[in-house]
């Protein structure tokens, strides 16, 4: 493939990437209108965010194992085209039967989850296949992508909520459903580089190295998207209930900037990054600082500053961890970028879920309401400071994990 072809793809790569940023932090967004307008539990919302992953976590896994039966050019140019439809059935049986509400989420978000499993699967592994001078560079611009979709879809539907209002969120579920059809439309036109399809797993079973490395960067991406995605799915409704600040104000100056610093870190990787194992490891570190903050903290503003902050110290697990595997464990195909996208959707899903089960549990407890009137907050309060405490022990796993990976590497690099 020549330079302006190859220029052209990975351009297009970016705007898949951006334009399917959509299904990640819109849903988190409408967390606190579900639970108004169709009174659904926190516990069924982070069953959502659950399905979401687990959908995702299947298809990684298929790809993993039988990634040989499928046409990869056919599959991602259609791949935009499945989550528009995801996104359009998501808003549409709300709309038209608001008494089976869950029921259009759920099945919206089975299909766009299938989009979005099938995106990190072979999105990041085409950008990795076309020639580049600085590989992990491109990749850190990838997934910077994503916070930058994050952040406009953010912004754009808080003021949407705010000043239209949020029984119309609908409205706005279609139109972000435009931009992944045009994704498709842009793939269809460009010219797609072979991919390794060979099953690396068989040469990987023969070297104890190897394996154990891929199993090691499997756990780190695992750790580093629990870190993440515990509080990008749930800032907005921890700022709002946990912190009594208004929605609009927690989404723009919560999620929003969360986004904005995680796009913001992974550029600056991308341009002037390097050492990945010391910028994870300190990643790590800050993680665990702001988690524990946002928990304690008895000041709101310093608690919504412990939250965004997750945002840049999280920024670099997920592609960092995918860095660090090219770097490490040489000739991997996309089978290995299918297992890696399992451990961090399954990270993706499970803790999302389980912090959800941990606010309606505690919340209900007697202990939270007499504890709660002793500091001057509510049950519900006191179960989301207790859910973002625990949540701490994601990224104290991950620390511990890394150290270990360093010695690891270390060790079969002399």
């Amino acid at each position: 493939m020549d330079q302006k072809n190859s220029r052209r793809t990975k351009l297009t790569c970016y705007f898949t990437y951006l334009a399917m940023s959509s299904i990640f932090s819109w849903p988190p967004l409408l967390f606190a209108t579900f639970w108004e307008l169709y009174g659904i539990s926190y516990t069924l919302l982070g069953t959502l965010v659950l399905v979401n992953f687990c959908t995702q976590l299947g298809i990684d896994l298929i790809f993993s194992f039988f990634n040989q039966y499928f046409n990869i050019h056919k599959t991602i140019r259609i791949m935009p085209l499945i989550t528009a439809m995801g996104l359009c059935l998501y808003a549409l049986i709300p709309m038209l039967f608001p008494g089976y509400a869950y029921i259009g989420l759920l099945a919206g978000t089975i299909l766009f989850s299938v989009a979005a499993g099938l995106g990190e699967v072979l999105v990041s592994p085409t950008v990795a296949a076309l020639p580049s001078d600085t590989p992990d560079k491109d990749m850190s611009i990838l997934h910077s992508l994503y916070a930058y979709g994050f952040v406009s879809v953010v912004l754009l539907g808080t003021l949407f909520i705010h000043f239209v209002g949020q029984e119309y969120w609908m409205y706005l579920t279609f139109f972000w459903a435009i931009f992944p059809i045009i994704a498709s439309v842009m793939l269809m036109r460009v010219q797609l580089p072979d991919m390794d399809m060979s099953h690396h797993e068989k040469k990987l079973a023969k070297s104890r190295y190897r394996t154990k490395s891929l199993a090691l960067c499997v756990i780190c991406i695992f750790l580093g998207s629990c870190a993440e995605n515990t509080m990008t799915n749930w800032i907005s409704v921890y700022i709002e209930k946990a912190l009594h600040i208004p929605k609009v104000w927690g989404d723009i100056l919560g999620m929003s900037l969360f986004g904005l610093l995680l796009g913001f870190t992974r550029t600056a990787y991308g341009k002037y990054g390097k050492n990945i194992f010391k910028v994870m490891l300190w990643s790590m570190v800050g993680s665990v600082v702001c988690y524990v903050t946002a928990a304690l903290s008895v000041n709101a503003l310093l608690s919504v500053v412990a939250c965004v902050l997750v945002g840049v110290f999280t920024s670099m697990l997920w592609p960092g961890t995918l860095i660090l595997m090219e770097e490490k464990i040489p000739g991997v195909g996309v089978a290995a970028y299918a297992l890696m996208a399992a451990g961090g959707d399954f990270g993706a899903s499970m803790a999302p879920q389980a912090l959800g089960i941990i606010v309606d549990n505690i919340s209900l407890t007697e202990w939270a309401k007499t504890f709660g009137q002793a500091l001057s907050l509510t049950p519900e309060q006191v179960g989301f400071k207790v859910g973002v405490l625990i949540a701490t022990l994601f990224p104290v796993l991950g620390l511990i994990l890394l150290v270990y990976m360093k010695k690891h590497f270390k060790k079969h690099e002399m």
